[in-house]
């Protein structure tokens, strides 16, 4: 017999709030997680899947699974429509789910910087959905480049454009120039995929802005030295079919892929609360919504400072942070203690792979490249993923990978056939 005791309800499965409904797995309470994928992403190897290496179950796995255990939880596949909290209720697609405790973990979504219009042109990498979309028009360019004989189509159709030099589109850019330099190297006759243009563009002075200048420069000097052509200091004012306009030109294009920006969900319309200019909610130093001690918001929907007055980066490890404080604080007010320290965020470092052997890697004081940056970075990924055999399959996957140069997931899949505009994602 499930217990019953004070509702939290939980929406949203990522890193944030999973950690939260753990952090309550001893707790007396009614724990419900409410997310509208039956699964969770491990989003930091997205591109691997966008680019062939990884199938999408090496990185994704059924939420009921990972609470089996949590006798105190219940999961709910629904979309969150908004939230009353005056009457404390979550508002979804299959009902209203009461709460004495909320906590909104619903992450973040792509920010075209008031051009939504480009999304059908420029998909970004946050979900399942997203990866296999892009790796459909990554493994499509080629095939239709091999069929095509308009050289300038074909110029058209192997040219790569990445939009957004952080640490997913530097990945990306790396990822699809091996797929070029290596994988499918000598698998076409009539064109040669080495002969692949693949474009990094960063609206900034230098890709990778977060981390140290000699390790973004390094990252710089890799990416070339793979064939990737590194634009910074160039804005993109204008996507399309066809491909990109620029600050001074245009840029022919068959694939394009945005790793801008992105903006939270829109919690704050939701709960009345105010937010910053990329949508997120401003919370208290106990992650609370003003005025609502119950509403807890953490991950990519909420703007929280750190202790040196910056703004908390929307990366996994942060989001776990916060989740596991909300859940432990909820615990604890609970047992009837209602003194609580703020929240302060841990910093444990910054990574990013540039393909084969190549990675950079940041902590503390500590800096690695190179390939024992790499094989850091591959530790790390191993580690953090969920489940003994997802982190054997990846392991597998990876040193197979590297011993062969082939990446075993390289199906075009179409989810309505027939229905993909000719030459586009």
């Amino acid at each position: 017999m499930k217990r019953q005791g004070p509702k939290v309800v939980i929406a949203g499965a990522g890193f944030g709030g999973l950690e939260a409904a753990r952090a309550l797995r001893r707790s007396p309470v009614d724990v419900t997680v409410v997310d509208r994928q039956n699964h969770h992403c491990f989003q930091p190897l997205l591109y691997q899947v966008a680019t062939a290496a990884l199938s999408p179950a090496d990185v994704a796995w059924p939420i009921r699974h990972i609470l089996r255990d949590q006798r105190n939880a219940t999961v709910l596949m629904a979309s969150v429509k908004g939230a009353d909290t005056q009457q404390r209720f979550l508002q979804t697609d299959i009902g209203n789910v009461p709460y004495d405790y909320l906590v909104i973990a619903t992450g973040a979504m792509h920010s075209y910087f008031g051009h939504d219009e480009w999304a059908q042109t420029a998909p970004g990498l946050k979900r399942i959905e997203d990866a296999t979309r892009i790796r459909r028009g990554i493994l499509i360019a080629f095939e239709r480049a091999e069929a095509t004989n308009d050289e300038a189509e074909r110029r058209r159709l192997l040219t790569f454009v990445i939009v957004g030099g952080g640490a997913t589109g530097v990945e990306m850019a790396g990822a699809i120039a091996e797929v070029a330099l290596q994988t499918l190297a000598a698998d076409f006759r009539r064109i040669d995929p080495r002969s692949a243009r693949i474009v990094l563009i960063e609206a900034g002075p230098r890709i990778l802005p977060t981390f140290p200048e000699d390790l973004s420069a390094y990252v710089h000097d890799t990416l070339v030295h793979d064939g990737v052509t590194v634009m910074t200091t160039t804005r993109v004012t204008r996507c399309d079919a066809g491909g990109v306009d620029l600050d001074g030109g245009r840029i022919d294009a068959a694939t394009v892929i945005w790793a801008a920006g992105v903006m939270a969900s829109p919690a704050a319309q939701w709960l009345g609360a105010e937010a910053d200019s990329a949508g997120r909610v401003k919370v208290e130093p106990d992650l609370s919504v003003p005025g609502h001690p119950q509403v807890f918001v953490i991950g990519d929907t909420a703007a929280v400072m750190s202790p040196d007055g910056r703004p908390v980066p929307g990366i996994a490890p942060a989001a776990k942070q916060m989740g596991r404080y909300a859940g432990r604080l909820i615990a604890s007010r609970i047992a009837g203690n209602s003194a609580a320290k703020p929240f302060r965020y841990v910093h444990a470092g910054d990574l990013a792979t540039v393909g084969r052997r190549a990675a950079v890697v940041k902590l503390g004081r500590l800096q690695l490249k190179g390939f024992v940056g790499w094989l850091f970075w591959s530790l790390a990924h191993i580690y953090f993923l969920i489940g003994l055999r997802n982190r054997f399959i990846v392991a597998f996957t990876w040193l197979w990978s590297y011993l062969t140069f082939q990446r075993g997931a390289r199906l075009i899949t179409h989810s309505e056939p027939d229905q993909d505009p000719p030459n586009q994602l």
